[in-house]
């Protein structure tokens, strides 16, 4: 079955920014392999109306359900993921930043950010991959960054899709993550190393492995500069005690996840 509507606007939006995931999805249709989405992922801060509750309206109003959440208390992060009944569907994953939790300096940066934001936007499908509708410089995302890589990432890049995921379940020829692993870096591209390179064991119920993000020309107020964009997952799940094939996610590999979009 297709995905729902509002996906391909995110695949649109979300390749513009990271053609190694087009690339790759190409590599593989033209392997014979079926490539579907295991989950999608965005990122948000929990300021009222902007927070994770903002973004998974949207997809509730699609008969997603809300699942599980979790918590980074190293990132100073909170997540939640949902579930559509049509298992083809895939899953979405919403992180927050805890800006109570944060340095005073991105607590104070980021909400004076969005001190004159047009919330209206929220109530708005277009919503999810809106971007950022703000002025930004470059010397604030730098700033940011060495407190908080997630909050520099989003400030730069807004309300967009930050990385989609091959459901290495439905592959035939690569449905084993380190053949997969290697097919990709046989073709040139580089994976997230960090925690190393499958985060996860099959005890764990879940395998996942990234490229990491390359580095894309941005348009600030303070000049054009290039900085990690967007980048590609590869989930591969194992069957719980029931058989069925464990759905959620493991924070701490989800937190080394996140370091895909750090700098080189």
């Amino acid at each position: 079955m297709n995905s729902l509507p509002i996906f391909n606007k995110l695949w649109e939006d979300y390749t513009s920014l990271n053609p190694e995931a087009l690339k790759i999805y190409r590599l593989l249709s033209d392997q014979h392999e079926t490539v579907l989405n295991d989950h999608v992922a965005f990122r948000t801060f929990n300021l009222p109306r902007m927070g994770i509750s903002a973004l998974a309206q949207h997809f509730l109003d699609l008969g997603y359900k809300e699942k599980n959440d979790y918590v980074f208390k190293e990132k100073k992060l909170y997540a939640k993921h949902y579930e559509h009944s049509d298992a083809d569907q895939p899953k979405v994953f919403i992180s927050e930043l805890e800006l109570e939790k944060v340095t005073p300096f991105v607590r104070e940066t980021i909400t004076a950010n969005f001190k004159d934001f047009d919330y209206g936007i929220t109530k708005r499908p277009e919503f999810l991959y809106s971007g950022a509708s703000w002025k930004r410089s470059h010397k604030t995302y730098e700033a940011l960054y060495k407190d908080s890589e997630y909050a520099a990432w989003t400030y730069a890049y807004g309300f967009r899709a930050n990385h989609f995921t091959v459901n290495v379940n439905r592959l035939k020829k690569f449905n084993d993550l380190s053949k997969l692993n290697n097919f990709i870096k046989t073709n040139g591209f580089s994976l997230n190393q960090s925690g190393g390179e499958i985060k996860g064991t099959p005890e764990e119920m879940l395998e996942q492995s990234s490229t990491m993000a390359k580095e894309v020309a941005l348009q600030f107020e303070d000049g054009t500069y290039k900085i990690p964009a967007c980048y590609y997952e590869f989930a591969k799940r194992y069957p719980m005690a029931d058989g069925k094939l464990y759905q959620g996610f493991i924070a701490k590999s989800a937190d080394k996840i996140f370091e895909s979009t750090n700098k080189s």
